[in-house]
């Protein structure tokens, strides 16, 4: 049995960056198999959100707070949550999705596991491709 090395990545996105595409980009760089979303914090001027249970991103533009980013991350597939409120603190949620442009400041750590392989596959017990998760020994 080998022993589990727990690693962490903190990173800042800047003005102007997508959410999704500069969490995506750490994950490769850094060739993340199995990590997640340990916090974060930052503010939005545009977003794009797949709400439950619809086809396709729902999109708005204005000043948003990130209240929540949590999900798994991994190069095989990501599955992020994101939630966002406006300034009368009106707060929305769901599917991360590409089009989220960062106002001021993104600050996310992320944690990752070396014990652990995160893949997305369809298993039959629902439509979609889920979590699967795979120990390395």
């Amino acid at each position: 049995m080998t022993s589990e090395k727990i690693s962490t990545a903190a990173f800042r996105l800047k003005p102007g960056e997508d959410l999704r595409a500069g969490i995506e980009k750490i994950v490769r760089g850094k060739d993340i198999r199995a990590g997640w979303v340990a916090t974060s914090s930052g503010s939005l001027t545009d977003y794009a959100i797949r709400f439950a249970n619809q086809p396709g991103a729902s999109t708005g533009s204005g000043h948003f707070e990130i209240v929540s980013l949590t999900g798994t991350v991994s190069v095989n597939g990501s599955h992020l949550h994101l939630s966002i409120s406006d300034s009368t603190g009106r707060t929305i949620g769901g599917h991360l999705s590409p089009g989220c442009k960062i106002y001021t400041t993104a600050e996310i750590v992320l944690m990752y596991s070396d014990k652990y392989t995160f893949t997305r596959e369809k298993d039959g017990s629902t439509p979609w491709e889920e979590l699967q998760v795979r120990t390395n020994d």
